[in-house]
């Protein structure tokens, strides 16, 4: 039975460092793509500076995107090490076990739903005051 129950675990583990490895790559991927893509920008030089501060919006639109994206690998990054220490799937609040229908939605999660929902409603009472 024990042998079982390692093999479950093992396939667990690689089902979800496969997905947080695809996350990884393709975030990191995407961000390659964007610095690329802005430092070999040739529409820098506009006369009309409507059209200066329509680029310079979208510039920053594109900026904080990316800056979600960067705590986002730095979470997948921290998930992974979670999962090679063992500390996967572990809520930080309660130290139950997270859903695995949790975690295949949001597998950088540190928190159950239960955790979270409370969490949530706590963080919304404090700005109704």
């Amino acid at each position: 039975m024990g042998i079982l129950i390692d093999v479950m675990e093992n396939e667990k583990q690689e089902y979800y460092r496969a997905l947080l490895n695809k996350q990884l790559e393709e975030l990191l991927s995407e961000a390659g793509k964007t610095v690329s893509g802005m430092t070999n920008s040739k529409d820098d030089n506009f006369p009309d500076p409507t059209d200066r501060a329509s680029l310079e919006t979208d510039r920053n639109f594109l900026l904080r995107v990316k800056d979600r994206e960067r705590k986002l690998i730095l979470k997948v990054e921290e998930a992974i090490g979670r999962l090679e220490g063992g500390e996967f799937g572990i809520c930080d609040l309660c130290g139950e076990e997270i859903s695995a229908e949790r975690l295949k939605v949001r597998p950088v999660t540190t928190s159950c739903i239960e955790c979270k929902t409370e969490e949530e409603e706590d963080e919304k009472k404090r700005k109704n005051l």
